[in-house]
């Protein structure tokens, strides 16, 4: 059975993540998180003192802290705690189960049911089950939760400038877009620090969502590709590479009888529903800024002189491109740094 709290428990997890607080039917000021920087006003309905069962204080008390940290998508927070390496969620709740996940120490889950020694989890995208031996729930989990958030800033709008100082006069370190998630330094009033790539900036806080997060279970193709990777990406970039020798023709999108570069990248998306423009510059303008160092398979990665951008590849992981390269190669494969690149973007937003 999953761990019931008793009251001396209740109070303890508060104490521990919340500071001194009183269970009233009076709204108190809460901190959240030494680490979030933020204070979180917190009311509690119900005399918890006064609760007819354990499950109402579990579920109270379980809610109280998900909400203090801003963390969406559990309902029944459990933390895994295996001793090293990844351990595996499969289809059923049986070790002949197909594997559909791995999951590290430390990672969170929302535990959706339980079945004898196994539990019913989903973390991230993977949804199956897990031994129970290798999850702490209840009190336990919050716990170690309270030591393990991080807090985070998630872009929730495109072209959102990462500035070198907390106002807007300041010099412009980068572009962001939505989707793409920081580790915060700090929060002030109207700015949010965070960390580029090693260097600090400064996001304006209207623009993203400051909350905490754990890490998650990872995909099958998350653990031969990456972190990150979907299987559209993959699928993309397989398909891509199917057409490897077929030639290079100025102005042309067809995958078989020739292509240019934006023509390639324009006919290999259209076959996963997404419509770009036939010109590498427009391309370019297309999806969310993303860093070298961040990126993923199905990326498009650009290239340039100095009168603008002038070719575009699709990354295929390892540091290296897709790309129709010129009528003497055609579709090839290159190292992404065969030429100095200038600019990435993210058009697949998973």
């Amino acid at each position: 059975m999953l761990k019931i709290w008793n009251r001396m428990q209740i109070r303890n997890i508060s104490a521990l993540v919340m500071g001194a607080v009183i269970l009233t039917n009076v709204p108190i000021d809460v901190q959240a998180s030494a680490s979030l920087g933020t204070s979180a006003q917190i009311g509690i309905s119900a005399d918890l003192d006064a609760a007819g069962s354990a499950e109402v204080l579990e579920s109270a008390m379980n809610d109280v802290v998900l909400d203090a940290f801003h963390l969406d998508g559990y309902q029944n927070l459990g933390i895994v705690t295996v001793s090293e390496g990844k351990v595996n969620i499969r289809e059923s709740a049986s070790m002949d189960g197909k594997i559909v996940g791995k999951i590290g120490k430390d990672a969170g889950c929302d535990i959706l049911g339980e079945e004898e020694d196994w539990l019913h989890v989903r973390s991230g995208k993977v949804e199956g089950y897990i031994k129970s031996e290798y999850v702490l729930t209840g009190s336990s989990a919050l716990e170690q939760a309270a030591s393990l958030l991080k807090p985070v800033a998630d872009v929730n709008t495109d072209g959102l400038k990462v500035r070198t100082e907390p106002n807007t006069e300041c010099d412009v370190l980068d572009i962001v877009g939505s989707g793409q998630r920081f580790d915060v330094l700090e929060e002030l009033d109207e700015w949010v620090k965070i960390s580029l790539d090693g260097e600090e900036g400064y996001l304006f806080k209207e623009y993203v969502d400051v909350g905490a997060k754990l890490d998650e279970a990872l995909t099958i193709s998350e653990v031969r590709y990456g972190e990150g990777v979907s299987d559209v990406r993959i699928a993309l970039c397989e398909f891509a590479k199917q057409y490897i020798g077929r030639p290079y023709v100025w102005g042309g999108t067809s995958l078989t009888n020739g292509a240019d570069c934006s023509g390639f990248v324009l006919s290999v998306f259209g076959k996963y529903g997404i419509s770009l423009s036939h010109s590498s510059r427009a391309q370019a303008n297309s999806g969310s800024a993303v860093s070298f160092s961040e990126l993923r398979p199905g990326d498009l990665v650009f290239y340039g002189n100095g009168s603008g951008i002038n070719h575009v590849a699709i990354y295929i992981g390892g540091g290296q491109v897709v790309h129709a390269s010129s009528p003497r190669v055609g579709i090839t494969i290159s190292s992404m740094y065969y030429r100095k690149p200038v600019k990435a973007r993210r058009i697949i937003q998973d």
